[in-house]
């Protein structure tokens, strides 16, 4: 096989595997967006919120040290204990699920029926909070994140590719484990939406809140399950992206690349996230590999997202497998 044939196939495989941790984070917004219309802007703070608290809770950390150390003049760091990391998992999603019912119960159950903007600017506001919160709880320092996840090159990947192409491929086992993850986790989302009663109820919810209070659907209930859901597809992503580079603020920073994803996709399909996830991860990938470090002297990663997303809202503005939206007048 030519070399740069086998460099192209190497560089579409990595690009598969990087898309998948974007999907991750789009699923998110695709949760909260059907069940309530927001677009919930701290998706990637929830995330980045998420590996803190587990990184906290496996090391044994004390919330508020510094705060506490500051009023009281102690010195307080650490318990002295180490959580096992299946433990800290638990315990982090039990905090995702206090922090949906308390976003539930004191942010937005007060701004049912308002326009889009507000509830947008409410997340935007709620971001910020929970950065600041995220801070104050466990430290701005960068934290190192390992929960057992196997990482480096795939060594039967690169001797099998080496057999048969003279080339080893380089494949992360980390984005392999990822990939894997969030297969299992739409398929899983899918069925829970599916074939469940509350998954159902939260479909009813999407298509009509009115219709669905009708019937005796409680809209509190399906918003705390939903935002909970997104917490929960907020830590998998917080563990696979905390566990690649490291648990910083930076962290938050991956919502913005799942906005082209959502806008390849659609605001309102789960394997749409998946897909638009894929298509952006091998598109960037292939583009600076064959067009941007040869032609426009590289760094296109940083752009070539969101140059797709701009041409599909121009001739697709309801993505690939997003709902279109017919108004009569």
């Amino acid at each position: 096989m030519p070399e740069q044939l086998a460099f192209t196939i190497e560089v579409f495989l990595n690009g598969l595997m990087a898309g998948v941790l974007y999907a991750l984070v789009a699923l998110g917004f695709v949760l909260i967006y059907k069940a309530s219309g927001i677009f919930n802007y701290a998706q990637g703070v929830m995330a980045l919120f998420a590996a803190l608290t587990l990184v906290g809770i496996m090391e044994g950390q004390v919330p508020f040290a510094h705060l506490i150390n500051a009023i009281l003049g102690t010195d307080v760091h650490h318990f002295g204990w180490h959580v096992p990391a299946f433990l800290a998992i638990g315990l982090t999603m039990v905090v995702m699920i206090v922090l949906a019912y308390l976003v539930q119960r004191f942010v937005f159950r007060y701004l049912v029926g308002q326009e889009p903007i507000i509830l947008f600017m409410a997340t935007i506001g709620l971001a910020y909070f929970m950065e600041g919160v995220g801070d104050l709880m466990w430290g701005s320092e960068i934290k190192t994140l390992d929960v057992g996840l196997p990482q480096g090159i795939n060594i039967a990947i690169d001797e099998t590719t080496y057999g048969w192409f003279g080339y080893g491929f380089f494949i992360d086992n980390l984005d392999i484990v990822a990939a894997i993850i969030a297969i299992l986790l739409v398929t899983g989302l899918v069925l829970f939406a599916q074939y469940t009663k509350q998954g159902r109820a939260m479909r009813a919810v999407a298509d009509d809140h009115q219709a669905a209070l009708s019937v005796g659907v409680s809209l509190n209930f399906i918003w705390i399950l939903v935002w909970s859901l997104a917490g929960f597809v907020a830590l998998v992503a917080g563990i696979m992206w905390g566990a690649k580079s490291g648990v910083q603020f930076s962290l938050s920073l991956i919502a913005l690349k799942a906005l082209p994803v959502l806008m390849l996709g659609g605001f309102t399909s789960i394997p749409g996230a998946i897909v638009g996830g894929l298509i952006i991860g091998v598109g960037e990938k292939l583009f600076e590999f064959l067009i941007g470090a040869p032609f426009l002297g590289g760094a296109t990663e940083n752009w070539f997202a969101y140059m797709l997303a701009l041409i599909f809202l121009v001739f697709r503005p309801q993505g690939l497998f997003g709902e279109k939206i017919i108004e009569r007048v």
